[in-house]
């Protein structure tokens, strides 16, 4: 299977060819974010960033995108929020398939059993199983809303 990194350097080189112009630019925003994460990766003594790492890299520019769609929603400023979400779906594109409802949700009883959870303070112990287990394939922040329901009710 190819990795991230490679998938981001041909379709740069496709949308190239092709005239993409914001596709380009978006494309190579992405590779500009990777390479700053392995400098600073680097700067930790670290290898450059696995794909699990790369995705969760991406994730986060996907959430201060949808972060900035919804404040130039507010502002009026309908055309950037456009351009917000055209990176969005971009970067999407090199994100694994997010799991549905209910299996983040089996995913997370399953956790909170294995981990024998039962109140808030356990929350950390079932977080790291779902990391774990699931690894970048995992929305963190959705699976956190879920354990905190579980763990409060």
């Amino acid at each position: 299977m190819i990795d991230i990194r490679t998938r981001i350097a041909e379709e740069t080189k496709t949308a190239m060819k092709a005239g993409q112009k914001e596709r380009v630019t978006t494309l190579r925003m992405i590779g500009a974010k990777i390479k700053d994460a392995d400098i600073a990766a680097r700067g930790q003594g670290k290898e450059a960033l696995s794909d699990d790492d790369i995705t969760s890299t991406l994730r986060s520019m996907v959430k201060s995108r949808q972060e900035s769609v919804k404040m130039y929603l507010e502002g009026g400023r309908e055309d950037l929020a456009e351009k917000e979400q055209h990176e969005i779906e971009v970067i999407r594109e090199f994100l694994p398939p997010e799991m549905d409802e209910a299996t983040l949700k089996a995913a997370v009883e399953a956790a909170i059993a294995e981990a024998g959870a039962s109140t808030m303070k356990d929350m950390g112990k079932v977080m790291g199983a779902l990391k774990s287990k699931f690894g970048a394939s995992l929305d963190l922040g959705r699976a956190n809303g879920l354990v905190k329901a579980a763990l409060s009710a």
